[in-house]
């Protein structure tokens, strides 16, 4: 009797395992059959768009809507073929969770900060942003990181420098971010000037102001005009929007230092603009000079 009951429950034993093993290979080949199918629409979908939609920044925002979609469909329906027969989701959830907190830190932390962006958006893709030291154009929004296409760094002005950089989303939590062209598109730029003290540096003053006012692309409706569109959601004010020039002493001359608006984008080109006018301008006049460091020699006698 004893040998008879072992028996059956040796085989009720072998038939669970069976029926557990059956029951993981086909959540096993559910699951593929989704991912494919997915896979397979996804696709389609992207080539729909490559073919109908010509510009390159609507185009990408469709294939980011795309991905995100794909990414929620697999999570619901693979997530129900795995969760199938758990009577307490809340339960699973919290046995499984604090493992996940601890092995999956900075992966919840960039998914967080994935959510932030999208939700409050600290900036979009074609901002230029500057965090943790780099600085560059936002090309890519993902859900762990974004990339930006770097700018400054060995290369002077504000130009690329070719390189892609992936910065993690969690770093929007603890790291300082600057965007250009969130809110207020134009920044400060100053440009020094050096003149000898026997320079006519009055002269030279006025000179700089009329160049800095004719070659300025900034006016003051337009700024004026973003201002107060900024001013609804910032405190930002600024009493004078117009050029204006600085003097300072120096060991060496004069400093005359030209503070002016410009577009975030076009401050290397007005430089370079403004630069060359001075350069045509003080060539006219005798009484202004370029300073640079010298060194003088007296002798006691004389």
């Amino acid at each position: 009797m004893k040998n008879h009951f072992a028996e059956l429950k040796n085989l009720f034993l072998v038939n669970a395992d069976n029926n557990q093993l059956s029951i993981i290979i086909k959540r096993i080949i559910f699951s593929v059959i989704i991912l494919l199918v997915l896979w397979i629409f996804s696709s389609l979908i992207r080539r729909v768009i490559e073919s109908k939609i010509k510009d390159v920044k609507n185009r990408y925002q469709w294939r980011k809507v795309i991905n995100y979609i794909t990414y929620i469909l697999m999570f619901i329906f693979i997530g129900r073929i795995w969760l199938e027969g758990v009577h307490s989701l809340a339960t699973f959830l919290g046995l499984v969770s604090a493992g996940i907190a601890i092995a999956l830190k900075d992966v919840l932390t960039n998914l967080a900060g994935w959510i932030f962006i999208i939700s409050r958006r600290p900036f979009e893709v074609g901002d230029r942003v500057e965090i943790d030291g780099s600085k560059g154009d936002v090309i890519d929004q993902r859900i762990y990181a974004f990339s930006i296409l770097e700018i400054g760094n060995w290369v002077s002005g504000d130009r690329s420098t070719g390189r892609i950089i992936h910065i993690p989303n969690g770093k929007i939590f603890n790291k300082a971010l600057a965007n250009y062209d969130k809110g207020f598109k134009y920044i400060w730029n100053e440009i020094p000037i050096l003149v000898t003290f026997e320079s006519d540096w009055k002269k030279a003053k006025k000179v700089l102001l009329d160049i800095a006012n004719q070659h300025s692309d900034v006016t003051s409706k337009n700024v004026e005009r973003q201002i107060k569109r900024a001013a609804r959601k910032f405190m930002i004010y600024y009493r004078n929007l117009t050029p204006i020039v600085y003097t300072d002493i120096k060991d060496s001359g004069i400093l005359l230092t030209i503070r002016y608006l410009c577009e975030t984008r076009k401050k290397r080109g007005s430089r370079e603009k403004i630069q060359e006018a001075i350069l045509d301008e003080f060539d006219k006049h005798n009484d202004i000079k370029f300073a640079y460091p010298t060194t003088r020699f007296y002798k006691e006698s004389e």
